[in-house]
């Protein structure tokens, strides 16, 4: 039956094989019948495979009763399927273009990811490995936008795309493109060969895309800390492109400049546009006024700690409002993974609760894991006793100062800092001691603060640890890489003690 259906010369041999042969047709036919469909569509004139709608030999040939039969006995015995056959049944169907909604494809992922446990990923990688690379552009659609795939990443998978991405991309759709480069930032894969080849499409073909397709591709370096090897040449391109289009998509707009100062490159000439009063007004009837908002007060925040020579516009006072109000969704929903339940903990029994505070929000917004003050005597203060004027607001409170005299406060605050005592004295800080002293930052970085296998943070997490320090915080970096050598509380309260 194998051979059969590989030597098949048409559409109609194919389906006619599988359908009319029931008790001759095993699980392992399946995905063979599928992947040939695609090889014979793909020869045919017309639509592309997937397209959808209707026209075409692809479209009849979906919409034929055979193949709807075939379909069919797949989703009825897929449960009874060895996991090789699901497996390959699943990306036949996407590479014959099957939306990710149809009944195939959502009975094939059900049953791929009860059985995640029970596969050999290895073979899953080198699989897709070979058959990505060999996919055109509807069928890596399909694969980049299948949610299995996006759960699971393999290593293998990614070597080999690196290798044969550079090869492809120049006949991939910017859709495509930007598919590949929401999974290389979803997963953090700070692999240069996949994030230069992004780059390098986007400078041939930037000036023919929207803003939103932009923002995606850019994404990337940002999420990654990575310069790509053409930022001369792309940086000023993109400037150009914004300077043009920043009024269509503001939303976007942002975002690209937000990944641009991640990257500690700042337009000066779109910096004029979007602080203008014209784009202002245009952005607060919008509905997506309040995030645009918060954007623009880190830009905002951004040019006066590190663009100290601009001399452009800046955004009015009456609409600064904090970046984030809280800890963010990634830390949010990874908690039970963190290291920061140990720390708190060890801190709890090191100084005492009335000595940090945890989850602080400081603006222009940034949210602290655990925020100290220490005085020139290495004395950790409680802080009730450290002076009101030189708190930092509260997470609910609104920001009322500008940055510019948060950071002349900072700086009169720390005139007398110096560097802290070996060891942490327990006697009380007198009057004097309390008014000289230093906020201190202990930052709980875990993995997911991280590019993949990298001790390289990832870009807002970079901009925001660079931010603390030019605001006058003293940063204390607690690694997952050390924390996870840590054994009990014990030692826990010992490794804080070295750190601070």
């Amino acid at each position: 039956m194998k051979r059969l259906i590989e030597r098949s010369r048409s559409v109609g041999e194919v389906l006619r094989w599988v359908t009319q042969n029931p008790g001759k047709v095993s699980a392992s036919h399946y995905p063979i019948a599928l992947h040939k469909l695609g090889q014979l569509l793909q020869q045919q004139p017309g639509p592309p495979v997937g397209a959808g709608d209707g026209r075409g030999p692809a479209g009849q040939v979906l919409e034929q009763p055979e193949f709807h039969a075939l379909c069919q006995a797949i989703v009825s015995g897929c449960a009874k399927f060895d996991n090789f056959s699901i497996v390959n049944c699943l990306y036949a169907a996407a590479a014959l273009g099957l939306p990710g909604e149809s009944p195939l494809v959502r009975v094939l992922e059900d049953e791929s990811r009860s059985r995640l446990g029970r596969f050999n990923q290895k073979d899953v990688s080198m699989m897709l490995a070979l058959c990505a690379q060999e996919a055109n552009n509807k069928a890596l659609e399909a694969i980049f936008s299948s949610q299995l795939f996006y759960e699971n990443r393999q290593e293998r998978f990614i070597r080999s795309m690196a290798e044969w991405l550079p090869r492809k991309a120049e006949n991939l759709t910017p859709y495509t493109m930007a598919l590949i480069a929401k999974y290389v930032a979803r997963h953090r894969l700070r692999e240069p060969r996949l994030l230069d080849t992004i780059a390098n499409f986007l400078l041939k073909r930037g000036e023919q895309l929207d803003s939103k397709v932009i923002q995606k591709l850019v994404f990337p370096f940002s999420r990654m800390n990575y310069r790509p090897s053409n930022h001369g040449e792309l940086f000023p391109k993109l400037e150009a492109i914004l300077e043009q289009k920043a009024g269509s998509s503001p939303l976007a707009t942002v975002n690209i400049l937000m990944s641009m100062f991640q990257l500690s490159h700042f337009p000066q000439t779109v910096l004029h546009q979007v602080f203008s009063p014209g784009f202002i007004t245009n952005v607060m009837s919008s509905p997506y006024a309040l995030i645009v908002r918060r954007y623009l007060s880190l830009l905002d925040a951004a040019v006066e700690l590190e663009f100290r020579e601009y001399s452009g516009p800046r955004l009015d006072p009456r609409y600064r409002v904090l970046m984030f109000e809280h800890a963010l969704t990634a830390d949010e929903a990874n908690r039970k993974y963190s290291y920061k339940g140990l720390v708190a903990e060890a801190l709890r029994q090191l100084v005492g609760e009335e000595c940090y505070r945890q989850d602080e929000v400081l603006p222009p917004g940034y949210c602290t894991d655990f925020l100290l003050w220490i005085n020139r005597s290495g004395t950790v203060l409680p802080l009730s006793r450290v002076p009101a004027a030189s708190r930092a607001p509260p997470a609910t409170s609104p920001v009322t100062m500008s940055l510019r005299s948060s950071v002349l406060a900072l700086t009169s605050d720390l005139q007398d800092f110096a560097p802290f005592a070996p060891e942490t004295p327990s006697s009380p800080p007198g009057p004097r001691e309390s008014g000289r002293a230093g906020r201190v930052v202990l930052s709980v970085n875990d993995k997911w603060h991280y590019c993949q296998n990298s001790d390289i943070l990832v870009g807002s997490r970079a901009m925001r640890d660079r931010h603390l320090r030019l605001l006058g915080y003293c940063l204390v970096q607690l690694p997952y890489t050390e924390l996870e050598k840590v054994s009990g509380i014990e030692e826990a309260k010992h490794y804080l003690r070295q750190k601070l």
